[in-house]
């Protein structure tokens, strides 16, 4: 197969400083892209800040022969966004590819998670996501083949320790699906990577009580954050047409997340609590499973089903 290059493309990536995000722009750089490499430089938790990663990132691209330029403001901050477009646009002249995969952990049981913790972590995944990919729509709308790539996690499935984290990393998939939907008049094609890369992230978010010593030795090598960078090089590429899905990636296994909806049951004008008790198998039996685009298709299956049947 060719190799998917970016010449004459240029990208923005967010958190590339260090870990999975390092690993993106380098492989962006390597075929061709200028790559906007932002990190604030923060520490797990989101404070601090320090802007040697990303400058460092930006002078190994350049050292290697490519082109990259560095960014240190932090996403929570609203006009983030829109900064690292501008800098995108002056330096490069036109924006291709928004990689969203700035993060922060603050693993903690629900009842000790602290109001910081929540509004650090939402701030960070859901709303920097949002805004930078918000921020770069009207030229990658205009560029005809604008590629976002936003970041998600198995945490969304659920995950002890992680209830906030989860939940921003679910909101992102929900955005995702929404940004893909409105997106393809445009040819704007948005997808999401569920990573597993061995990173200080991961390791923090495990910890000692959730996996037994062969997991964290099996994750230690079967899960290098290089391996994830050609997950994101194919979702970024314009030949790709995937939209609205993930793809996950761990362990040396990579695959596609599911959303179904199970075929249910019909009801009356009236349902009791009784009812739903009582064919509680039928609902949730997973025998037929149903996969929508979106709401609207939901909402036309249920009405073609009422039509069916009445």
């Amino acid at each position: 197969m060719k190799q998917l290059n970016f010449e004459g493309r240029v990208a923005i990536v967010t958190g590339g400083g260090r870990g999975m995000g390092r690993e993106h722009a380098l492989l962006l750089a390597r075929r061709g892209a200028n790559v906007v490499v932002n990190d604030a430089g923060v520490e797990l938790d989101g404070r601090g800040s320090d802007p040697e990663y990303a400058e460092a990132v930006a002078k190994e691209i350049a050292a290697a022969g490519g082109t990259a330029t560095a960014n240190f403001d932090d996403v929570r901050e609203k006009g983030t966004g829109k900064t690292l477009v501008e800098q995108a646009l002056d330096e490069y002249g036109r924006v291709d590819i928004v990689i969203n995969n700035a993060g922060i952990l603050c693993a903690n049981l629900f009842p000790e998670q602290t109001d910081y913790e929540l509004v650090a972590l939402v701030e960070v995944h859901l709303y920097g996501t949002a805004r930078l990919a918000q921020a770069a729509w009207p030229y990658l709308a205009k560029a005809g083949h604008g590629r976002i790539v936003n970041t998600t996690s198995s945490a969304a499935f659920g995950m002890v320790r992680n209830s906030c984290y989860g939940a921003a990393k679910g909101g992102v998939f929900g955005l995702t699906r929404t940004l893909a939907l409105e997106g393809a008049e445009f040819g704007i094609r948005a997808n999401c990577i569920a990573p597993a890369g061995w990173t200080r992230m991961a390791i923090e978010s495990a910890g000692d009580d959730l996996l037994t010593p062969e997991m964290w030795k099996f994750a230690e090598h079967a899960m290098p954050p290089a391996v994830d960078a050609g997950v994101v090089g194919f979702l970024a590429h314009e030949s790709c047409q995937l939209t609205g899905e993930v793809l996950s990636y761990s362990g040396g296994r990579l695959a596609r997340w599911v959303l179904a909806e199970t075929e249910g049951i019909e009801v009356g004008d009236e349902l009791t609590p009784e009812d739903v008790a009582g064919k509680l198998e039928a609902i949730t039996s997973i025998e037929t499973l149903h996969q929508f685009r979106s709401a609207t298709e939901q909402l036309a299956y249920t009405q073609e089903k009422m039509r069916a049947t009445s």
